[in-house]
Parts: structure tokens; sequence; C-alpha cells
């Protein structure tokens, strides 16, 4: 699309000065694309670029069939942020307050839940085509997103997993679960080694697998057998095994089933629990976690906003060592 951009800001300029003044309100009509060519005596893309930068801010919206209105009378907002995440748990939220709590006050944020439901994920995503300045975006696991990411109209940003064939596409924030696992364990080897087999249990169809894989190439390296599980209901547990657990429920599960064989985490065998949280701080003396940094995630975001080229940061993770193992 070719357009002044001079002049498309005369567009920009005539609707935030209207809005300012209170002449124009939310829910008001603003002029249509043809009174705006007549008034400024433009191009018609010269007026749908401005009518399409107003847009992206949040400070207009539109009804088909009857034009454009004024939907946020905030213009201050010199970014206009869409946030789409995968789930609404207390990472996730530690993310969020620690992203907000970075941004300025030049920043509307809008933020929605997939559940890891694609149809949710693209039609949330379809919606807001268009409506943003920046989009950012926690994929998970949903393949072939690209085209949808390319359509949006705003400058996309991925957060925390995503498909590798998104790698270096876009800026990004992400933990690398593999590598995460494989140098986790790799700091903790003495603490290991009086254990025989390590069994990592997840659900699959939610979580990443690359887990298993830093797992595989860590028992391979340093000689410990290895098993994934999707359940761990009704298994007992044997003498020398250490559980990688990624939902607090099965650690949860395992734990009442040590208590059943008079088990003790750390010296009959071992619990590993995937995401920091205090409970697990002070559980059975302490439970040993890995765990990614979810506030310097979010601070990590924030500060990607505005900078020039693709930028792809790992986000730290580190093993936290307790009487579990």
């Amino acid at each position: 699309m070719q357009h002044n951009d001079s002049k498309y800001k005369l567009i920009v300029k005539y609707v935030q000065e209207e809005v300012s003044s209170g002449r124009l309100q939310k829910g008001d009509w603003i002029p249509s694309i043809n009174e705006f060519r007549r008034m400024f005596n433009l191009s018609r893309d010269t007026v749908f670029a401005g009518i399409t930068e107003l847009k992206s801010r949040g400070i207009i919206d539109s009804k088909q069939g009857k034009g454009y209105y004024i939907d946020s009378t905030n213009l201050h907002s010199e970014y206009n942020i869409f946030m789409l995440f995968n789930e609404l748990n207390e990472f996730k939220e530690d993310l969020y307050n620690s992203f907000m709590e970075s941004i300025d006050n030049k920043c509307s944020v809008n933020i929605q839940f997939h559940n890891y439901n694609r149809e949710v994920f693209n039609q949330l995503l379809t919606e807001a085509k268009g409506k943003y300045t920046t989009y950012i975006v926690m994929t998970g696991k949903f393949l072939g997103t690209e085209d949808l990411l390319n359509s949006l109209g705003g400058r996309v940003y991925l957060l925390d997993h995503y498909d590798r064939e998104l790698l270096g596409k876009y800026s990004a924030v992400a933990q690398d679960f593999e590598a995460d696992t494989y140098d986790a364990l790799l700091s903790g080897v003495p603490h290991f080694s009086k254990y025989k087999r390590f069994i990592m249990v997840q659900n699959e169809a939610k979580e990443p697998y690359e887990r298993y894989y830093g797992l595989m190439r860590f028992c391979k390296e340093y000689g410990f057998k290895c098993k994934y599980l999707n359940s761990i209901e009704n298994r007992r547990i044997h003498e020398g095994d250490v559980f990688i657990l990624v939902n607090d429920r099965d650690l949860v599960t395992v734990i009442k089933q040590a208590a059943r064989q008079n088990f003790v985490p750390g010296r009959d065998f071992g619990i590993v629990s995937y995401n920091e949280t205090p409970l697990k701080e002070v559980l059975c003396d302490g439970i040993t976690t890995i765990s990614t940094d979810f506030r310097l995630m979010g601070h990590t975001m924030a500060s990607l906003l505005g900078k020039p080229g693709i930028e792809v940061i790992r986000n730290p993770c580190c093993l936290n060592l307790r009487s579990s193992v």
C-alpha cells in the first residue's frame, strides 16, 4: 500500500483532537473513509492507513456495514497489546504481573486464554486481527500457526513454549525444555548417584515432550535407566527410582503412595517436580524442583517491545536442590 506518511497522520491527529476535546466520546461514530477523503483531499489508501493505525492502537473499532466508532478514549497507549496465554495458573500470573510492572503507562493490554484448544486459539487471534499494534502469543504445541500469525497486522512476539518451526521468525522469550532438563539434572549429578532409574510423568497431549529428550540424553551419558509415563495412578514405587513430575496432582499421588509403602523421599526414592512454588519449599522437608523464572520472563518480554530486528532469548532455568533427592 502506498501512502504519504505525513498526510495519513492527519486522520490520526483529527480523531485524537476530537476525542481529547470531548467532541468525540466512546461509542461515537467517526467520519467515513469518503468523508475523510473530502475533508483532507487524500487518497483512499492514505485515509485507510490512518484508520488502520487508530484501530491497531485500540482507539477505534468497526461494525460491518456501519463504519468506525470510538472504542477507547485512552490516547496515550503507544502499544496496544493483545496477549494470548495457554492457561491461567500461578506461574503465568507471575509472568503477567511482572510484564505489567515492567511496561510503562503508554501500553494497554488485553489478555485472553486459549486453554490448549486450537479452535479457541484460531478464533481469538482471528477476532484480534488488525485491532492491536502488538501480539504476544503462547502457541504451545500447535503446529501450522505461521500464516495466522503473519496475518495479524501487528508486531508478533512468541512467549514461553512454541513450535520450533517458528524459531527465528519472531522475537521470543521462551524455555528450552530439552536443554533446561538436561542442564538442571547435570548440575545435580552428585545427588543422583545413589539412584538407578528416572521416571518422567506428564500428560503428553499438553506438555512439551522435549523434557523427556533432555532426560534421555542425561541418562544415556551417566548410565541411568529412564522411563516415560502418562499416568502414575495405582503404581508402586520401587527403591532407587527418581520421579520427575510435571503435574502437582501427580506429586500428591506419589507422596501418598510413598506413605503407604513407608518410603521416604530422598532416602528410598527421589522426587523432582517442575515449577517452583512456596509449598514445595516445605512439603516433605522440601521438594527438589526444576524451574524457570517466570517473573524474569515477563520482564524480558517487556524489554523486547519496540526493539528492531528479531531477538530470541532463552529464559534461565535452574535446579533447586532439597531433601527429596
